[in-house]
């Protein structure tokens, strides 16, 4: 009898301790409606949720990443029609002033205008963001990206591009990359094409207008038609090409953006039905074992009394 009270408790303990850990278990997945708490408790199912979290936590990124970009679209995108608006007014200055009616007053008005228009396009050039960051410098975000030199009149007769042609981007999905900064002046003949100066493409909005306005003031209408009103055209339409790839940006965002949050809901939803613990099943589950473990503990109870009265016998 000796050997079967031993026999009975190895199995008899590790069964209760079983019932004991099953019990425990459904206790914690009743209070917290979760049926993954640890690792052990479903190996193979914690290994696919922690891999769901980790791309509903890039999904995060992607979106963090998203909105930051729109921001920059957003900010870049008033600077850039505003220049592209005095560029066509300058161009149709110069295809009137270069027709047969033109005056000397008139010319030395729309000389005034243009250089209106230069100063104006300078500080749009040099637009900032909300933090105070240099939107058209390239990387170079703490120094104006242009920087004017003037006569002794406060004519501006050159303007220098302190930036450089470094452009960032940031991550919208996966293996999708999206830059929305535009440099303002690129004469690599590679790269990102610049805002304002891009000799890949022939640009150069300031100096084709300094040019301009230098004639008007002096009144020289022998090239405007041929040769600045043809420079302005090609400026201005550079310049529209900026606002449209601006436009195309911003829906790519947009579209981005809606596709990030059905993703983010579709993981959110996934990893909520991975972890999450059917509170009726789990009840009934609960139910079953506490019974299970009541009644073990009882006929331990009994199966021990019967043993030591035995013995005693």
């Amino acid at each position: 009898m000796r050997v079967s009270s031993l026999m009975f408790s190895q199995n008899y303990l590790p069964q209760l301790n079983q019932l004991e850990q099953s019990q425990n278990q459904l206790q914690g997945e009743a209070s917290s409606g979760l049926s993954l708490t640890q690792p052990e408790d479903n190996p193979a199912m914690m290994d696919q949720v922690l891999s769901l979290q980790s791309q509903s936590s890039a999904n995060a990124q992607y979106q963090k990443n998203i909105t930051q970009l729109q921001s920059a679209a957003a900010v870049a995108a008033n600077p850039i029609n505003q220049i592209q608006s005095l560029v066509s007014q300058a161009s149709q200055i110069a295809l009137s002033a270069g027709g047969a009616n033109g005056g000397s007053a008139d010319l030395s008005a729309d000389a005034d205008t243009v250089e209106g228009y230069v100063k104006s396009i300078l500080q749009f050039a040099n637009s900032t963001d909300g933090s105070g960051n240099y939107i058209f410098g390239g990387s170079n975000t703490t120094t104006p990206p242009f920087a004017a030199t003037y006569d002794s009149s406060g004519n501006i007769t050159a303007v220098t591009y302190q930036g450089n042609t470094n452009v960032q981007s940031g991550q919208i999905a996966p293996n999708v990359s999206l830059t929305t900064q535009i440099p303002g002046a690129n004469t690599t003949g590679s790269g990102p094409q610049g805002l304002l100066v891009d000799s890949g493409s022939g640009v150069d909005v300031f100096s084709d207008l300094i040019s301009f306005q230098q004639k008007l003031a002096s009144g020289n209408t022998a090239s405007l038609t041929s040769t600045d009103a043809t420079k302005l055209e090609a400026d201005d339409n550079h310049l529209i090409g900026q606002i449209s790839a601006n436009s195309v940006v911003q829906s790519t965002l947009e579209s981005a953006s809606t596709n990030n949050t059905n993703v983010g809901s579709t993981l959110s939803s996934q990893i909520s039905t991975d972890t999450g613990a059917d509170l009726a099943t789990t009840l009934s589950k609960l139910t079953q074992t506490q019974t299970a473990y009541q009644a073990a503990l009882e006929s331990g109870v009994l199966v021990m009394n019967l043993s030591i009265l035995q013995y005693i016998g």
